[in-house]
């Protein structure tokens, strides 16, 4: 079984979800006591958001780049980051270690390809919305995403930064949600991308229209698939 990198806290919410997953799907596959074999480095997320919030993308790739390479000395074999938006700063993280990065967006196309769908909605953080770094992936693998309106962007955002990031999750933002995804059915979508590992606190298959994508759960069950390949 190869040691996984695990690069979480961003936030550390998700980060429990990954580490759930991890053991769960190994477990799964290996039976009886089996677990997966991980390193974890938590960050403090703070001064992260922070960086985000005033354009700082350089000190944030310092700050994962490092995190990174102190799992790759610790003896992971390859790296998992637990959040959406960071992957922003994969090429910046890639130029400091020698093991591979499993990324989010392309374990995400692979099962919308499986199940035969090209055209999804995508919701995220206004960062993974508004920029290209994860859509430029999906449009690689050969599906269409759409995002909501400018609006409805920052509603989503604050959503995720207000109150999934801190760790409340209230019914009322679950209705925007769903009025959001209805939405994208009705232009066209096929189903919907979480592209933040915390959307899954709110929003669940039961609580779509749509086929829901999690990021977070295919990932997370990605990486342990990858852990026990041969």
């Amino acid at each position: 079984m190869k040691i996984i990198g695990l690069l979480g806290g961003m936030s550390w919410e998700s980060t429990v979800t990954y580490y759930e997953i991890l053991n769960r799907t190994v477990a799964e596959k290996l039976g009886g006591y089996h677990s997966a074999k991980i390193m974890m480095y938590n960050v403090d997320f703070a001064p992260l958001e922070n960086n985000m919030g005033t354009g700082n993308w350089a000190a944030n790739a310092e700050i994962l780049s490092k995190a990174a390479k102190r799992l790759e000395n610790a003896g992971a074999e390859f790296i998992v980051i637990a959040t959406n938006t960071m992957h922003k700063l994969v090429p910046d993280i890639e130029k400091k270690i020698n093991i591979p990065i499993l990324h989010i967006a392309d374990t995400t196309a692979k099962k919308i390809k499986e199940d035969g769908l090209t055209k999804v909605g995508f919701l995220g953080t206004k960062f993974s919305m508004t920029q290209d770094f994860l859509h430029e992936r999906f449009r690689k693998a050969g599906l269409e995403v759409m995002i909501p309106d400018e609006a409805d962007i920052e509603l989503v955002n604050n959503v995720i930064f207000d109150e999934l990031c801190l760790g409340k999750v209230l019914e009322s933002s679950r209705k925007e949600y769903q009025r959001i995804i209805s939405s994208m059915k009705e232009q066209g979508a096929e189903g919907v991308i979480l592209g933040c590992t915390e959307i899954g606190m709110l929003i669940s298959a039961e609580d779509s229209v749509l086929p829901v994508y999690d990021t977070t759960l295919i990932h997370a069950r990605e990486a342990a698939l990858k852990a026990l390949e041969d």
